[in-house]
């Protein structure tokens, strides 16, 4: 990983469709406990879109983080300063914070170890790691603390 060029992982043809069938299942209330339908407006359309995340909730704080780097998601999440959360019928408002480098080596060591299943293969250093390890890695993945509105 170049650590000055931004990046990102697209998703591929059967990512993209098991995003879609978990999407839907999430949006019906289904799911684990940190899964949750994120929402948020695009930056040019203004138009609502979808994906499913895993909420990492750490020391009585929630956090969205991006293990595909620069997203979509990420730039309208920056551009709006707002995301929806929806499990079900139920939807929550926040407002997001971006969490600076400095931050991220112990939220991102927390995240790979617990959703290792999940999202391993888009971190070059494996669960378990020690936070150090993260520390080269902070500007490839963003993260995002939740506010509530």
């Amino acid at each position: 990983m170049n650590p000055n060029q931004p990046t990102f992982l697209r998703p591929t043809f059967g990512e993209r469709l098991f995003n879609r069938l978990f999407c839907l299942f999430v949006g019906l209330g289904l799911g684990l406990r940190h899964n949750y339908l994120l929402q948020v407006s695009g930056r040019r359309t203004g138009r609502l879109y979808s994906t499913p995340v895993n909420i990492l909730d750490y020391e009585g704080r929630r956090f969205l983080v991006a293990p595909r780097g620069e997203t979509q998601w990420v730039r309208n999440a920056r551009s709006s300063g707002q995301i929806l959360l929806k499990k079900g019928r139920v939807r929550q408002s926040y407002r997001v914070r971006e969490i600076g480098d400095a931050e991220k080596p112990m939220l991102l060591k927390t995240y790979l170890d617990r959703f290792t299943t999940t999202v391993q293969r888009y971190f070059p250093v494996p669960a378990g790691s020690p936070p150090a390890g993260f520390s080269e890695l902070t500007s490839h993945y963003p993260v995002f603390e939740l506010l509530p509105q």
